[in-house]
């Protein structure tokens, strides 16, 4: 067992379920969370074998993520990697998205992922070793009617990348997005089909993107074989953005 520890927000479903299985299969030790599928996140603890446990956390509670922290090493050991993964929806033209839509999406997305670096961090620093690996959307570098709230906050995620991995790269933490496209999770099954349509005809590649395409960068991303990639938005959209 690798003494590597990682913590995945959202890591009950779609592509944080994706990446805690990756990293188990590489014998990382997880701890990953989740809001209310608690069923789910027990399935995938006990298919690890208590490798990787669930913690539930909401984005948008402000003291949680560094008790999370404390909890985490704890019981595990210092954290080396953290993938912001979690994120919420609240589609709607913006003439009509009102201030509590906004405020939540804003604050679960971006707010979430930067109190959960603020927790980290500190750790990371003082051990020179770490990595972030935040997931944005396409929505953030392409057009998508009815998700300007979302799309603000992913496009917000990856400038804090950016500006991040500038503030601790001497230390050797390094801070990376990645960029998933139309992948097709649960968090995508209430868009109509004419919009899913929509967005599969701008693919290049006739297979689309699975979880387990954006868990493999993730998984790279947070290793030591991607030592030299820090502050990069990286795609992984078979080919939307060709």
């Amino acid at each position: 067992m690798s003494e590597r520890v990682v913590l995945v927000t959202g890591g009950s479903r779609g592509i944080g379920r994706a990446v805690v299985r990756a990293l188990v299969a590489e014998r990382i030790r997880v701890a990953f969370t989740y809001r209310e599928a608690e069923g789910a996140a027990r399935e995938i603890a006990d298919e690890s074998a208590g490798q990787a446990r669930g913690l539930r956390f909401d984005l948008r509670d402000r003291s949680r993520p560094a008790e999370l922290v404390r909890e985490i090493e704890e019981a595990l050991g210092p954290i080396d990697g953290l993938v912001n993964n979690a994120a919420i929806r609240r589609d709607g033209l913006l003439a009509s998205t009102s201030d509590d839509d906004w405020d939540d999406v804003v604050d679960a997305n971006l707010g979430g992922a930067f109190r959960c670096c603020r927790a980290v961090l500190p750790g990371m620093i003082s051990r020179r070793s770490g990595s972030i690996v935040n997931v944005a959307s396409l929505t953030a570098i392409r057009s998508v009617a009815g998700q300007g709230a979302y799309a603000a906050s992913k496009a917000g995620l990856i400038g804090m990348t950016k500006s991040l991995s500038r503030e601790v790269g001497r230390r050797s933490v390094r801070v990376n997005a990645v960029v998933p496209g139309l992948v097709m999770t649960e968090m995508v099954a209430d868009l109509p089909q004419e919009r899913l349509q929509a967005l599969r005809a701008i693919e290049a590649l006739p297979s689309g993107t699975r979880p387990e395409d954006a868990a493999a960068l993730i998984v790279f991303l947070l290793s030591d074989r991607a030592r030299a990639i820090t502050g990069q938005a990286i795609a992984v959209d078979a080919g939307s953005t060709a």
